[in-house]
């Protein structure tokens, strides 16, 4: 009896609803009382109740689980990824991340991991909020274009064959020569 106020706030504690906590109480000490011969004297009475309240607790939670045949059961119910996709994908980010120039890294970051607003980064950083938005854009279309495997058009004058971290704008149009022959 000394035990019960105890049980009756970890009952309350678990279930977060009175009602619920009563009924656990009525159910643990009726199991309680169904294995009264387990108890071994001497021991710590209010630890073996507590036990028993807990375990009841979880028992009653996985028989209110919904279950469904396991010919209807949703595909992705019975698969689950091994993470090595998602822990890869981290990975390249993170090497694209890293080549990006400076100052885009910087700002991308602040941007989309710090999360401050557009004006908020171009009063840290003293730049334009125009200037900040462009450069965000062009960091983006980098890492884009990295961890998509394409290569940015080169610029006039520049190699053909980019590094698809390379910052160059694209080629201009230009128009066709004649040549005299």
């Amino acid at each position: 009896m000394a035990s019960l106020p105890v049980l009756r706030q970890r009952a309350l504690s678990l279930t977060r609803h009175k009602a619920d906590a009563e009924d656990l109480m009525q159910t643990a000490i009726a199991s309680a009382l169904a294995a009264e011969a387990s108890f071994e004297p001497g021991t710590n009475f209010r630890a073996w109740m507590t036990r028993i309240l807990r375990n009841r607790f979880f028992s009653n939670l996985r028989s209110r689980r919904e279950t469904v045949e396991l010919e209807h059961a949703p595909a992705g119910a019975l698969s689950r990824s091994g993470g090595q996709e998602e822990s890869l994908a981290m990975q390249e980010l993170a090497r694209c991340v890293a080549v990006l120039p400076r100052e885009q890294r910087r700002i991308l970051l602040m941007i989309t991991v710090d999360g401050l607003s557009y004006t908020e980064a171009s009063e840290q950083l003293g730049v334009a909020v125009g200037t900040l938005k462009c450069r965000v854009f062009r960091a983006r279309r980098q890492l884009r274009m990295a961890l998509l495997g394409q290569d940015e058009p080169a610029a006039p004058g520049k190699p053909e064959a980019l590094h698809p971290m390379a910052s160059a704008r694209p080629a201009r149009a230009r128009p066709a020569l004649a040549v005299a022959g």
